[in-house]
């Protein structure tokens, strides 16, 4: 798979969905430089190939998990370092909420307008009645540049990680809450 990491949106925007020219539209009108990379024949559906894009973005790539409480009224979108894991219990108790699950597609689609291996920030700008409520690990505010999806999993963007958390996320209308994940699947210690 040869990748070629490309400045800002495509030239050409034939056969692309309507929710990825959206991604590329708010981020140049908020200002936002990116630079973006097209993998329209491997779709990015498992960290193994997150990893390959995580070689060529330079950038943190993360977890990024819909979840949701037991009562299906509450939804959260999680965005985790890609080596650390997650545990339902170490979030809760930092959230004060019941026991969390894994949202179902639906929701997923309904409220951030993303399907099942797509899941990104950026799909926060769909999320009008804020729905969705963003958790961010503390460690992927260290990086200096984020790798995520623009709704889709056929292309993958980097950004500063400066510019998501202080200009998207805030022009979209959604706080953020900094949580904390102890263990990496590297160093289970830390």
């Amino acid at each position: 798979m040869e990748l070629k990491l490309v400045n800002g949106r495509p030239e050409d925007t034939t056969g692309r969905l309507e929710k990825e020219i959206r991604v590329y539209d708010l981020l140049d009108e908020l200002g936002i430089e990116y630079s973006r990379i097209d993998h329209m024949d491997t779709p990015a559906m498992n960290m193994e190939i997150c990893k390959l894009l995580d070689e060529t973005l330079n950038a943190t790539i993360c977890k990024n998990l819909f979840l949701c409480n037991r009562q299906k009224t509450n939804f959260y979108l999680l965005m985790i370092p890609a080596d650390k894991v997650f545990h339902t219990k170490e979030i809760s108790s930092q959230i004060n909420s019941a026991r969390l699950s894994f949202g179902e597609p639906e929701y997923m689609e309904k409220y951030l307008d993303i399907l099942p291996g797509a899941v990104s920030v950026m799909g926060l700008m769909n999320d009008k009645e804020n729905n969705v409520r963003l958790l961010v690990d503390e460690d992927v505010l260290k990086g200096e540049y984020l790798g995520c999806h623009p709704c889709v999993n056929t292309s993958s963007l980097r950004l500063k990680t400066k510019d998501v958390f202080e200009k998207f996320v805030p022009a979209v209308h959604h706080d953020m809450t900094i949580v904390r994940l102890g263990f990496s699947e590297e160093n289970p210690n830390s």
